[in-house]
């Protein structure tokens, strides 16, 4: 049994017919990971076995565990999830690989809340398969809100040279304008900020938006949102001394690479702030869903289906996805002091 010294790190699963435990094995044969983190590992052992005797990963080794209680220093502890029978197709949506993904996402969850685990790194899911299973879910952050009794998140990609959020998340584009209001914008540009300051440590955090349409709507000729709705917000924020600014043309804004002046950014749509921060720093990248008070981060990259089992999948973002879980739960740690 390991002492509450080291962070104790849920992991669930994601979809085992995807890169996700590729990268989980290649991340945890870097030693140097277990000297800041037990690592708890949501999964059928079927999965792990497969990579030891198909994969030829057998210096892995791994402990089964019942509870976290019983988990060892130095190794990944594995909570076995699923004792139906299945079958293993790499690079293929199957529907036991979605029960899969939502059982460990459910029991990684659950630990979360009872306090079992101190942060919990999510392997990528294929939201389809899933939402077969869970006709609303759409994604991680929304389901992690949910059962957690949550008000509100804010989807936050975090890498080292650009933060930048989403006001929107997993909606089509055609509903993006209709959803876009005062309040919407008040509740998570407080979101950002305060994470900025709590899980950051960012003393006055300066925050950037981003307009809606195009030439950031070109005071009314292209639309109105900007001008009638985000610009507002901003000079609200400003008057009561935060450092938020805005909207600015997304095009130019990151052309110009004005978004190194700022702490984050905050775009109004999906596309609008993954498709720069992928551009920017993909392979590096977290998804972190901030404004909650479990600590949940991702890699920046999908289930990769093209690619899996060729051991061609980069575990880079899953390594720094667990750097920015751990560090976080250090700072809210220190805030606490």
């Amino acid at each position: 049994m390991v002492q509450k010294k080291k962070v104790i790190l849920g992991i669930s699963c994601g979809d085992i017919n995807g890169v996700g435990i590729e990268v989980l094995l290649k991340a945890f044969s870097k030693k140097s990971l277990f000297n800041i983190c037990v690592p708890v590992l949501y999964a059928p052992k079927k999965i792990l076995d497969f990579y030891k005797t198909v994969k030829h990963t057998k210096e892995f080794h791994y402990n089964i565990i019942k509870s976290i209680d019983e988990a060892c220093d130095m190794q990944v502890n594995l909570i076995d999830i699923y004792n139906k029978d299945f079958n293993i197709q790499l690079g293929t949506s199957t529907h036991s690989a979605g029960q899969i993904a939502l059982t460990s996402f459910n029991t990684s969850i659950e630990a979360l809340k009872q306090k079992k685990i101190d942060a919990l790194v999510t392997l990528p899911i294929n939201k389809k398969n899933i939402s077969s299973l869970e006709k609303t879910f759409t994604g991680h952050t929304e389901y992690l809100e949910n059962k957690i009794n949550a008000n509100s998140s804010l989807m936050l990609l975090v890498s080292k040279t650009l933060k930048i959020a989403t006001a929107t998340n997993h909606i089509p584009i055609s509903k993006v304008s209709s959803t876009l209001n005062s309040d919407l914008l008040n509740q998570k540009i407080n979101i950002l900020i305060q994470s900025l300051i709590v899980d950051f440590l960012i003393d006055k955090p300066k925050v950037a938006l981003l307009g809606l349409n195009p030439h950031a709507g070109d005071d009314g000729l292209i639309g109105c949102e900007d001008k009638d709705i985000i610009a507002p917000v901003v000079s609200k924020f400003y008057s009561r001394g935060h450092s938020v600014f805005g909207p600015y043309p997304a095009d130019g804004f990151f052309g110009s690479k004005k978004y190194i002046n700022f702490d984050a950014v905050l775009g109004m749509y999906h596309d609008q702030s993954l498709v720069p921060f992928k551009h920017i720093s993909f392979g590096g990248g977290v998804n972190y869903t901030a404004g909650l008070s479990v600590i949940r981060t991702s890699p920046d990259h999908g289930v990769a289906y093209d690619i899996a089992g060729k051991g061609l999948a980069n575990e880079n973002s899953f390594i720094e996805s667990i750097y920015l879980a751990i560090k976080i739960y250090i700072n809210r740690k220190s805030n606490l002091v």
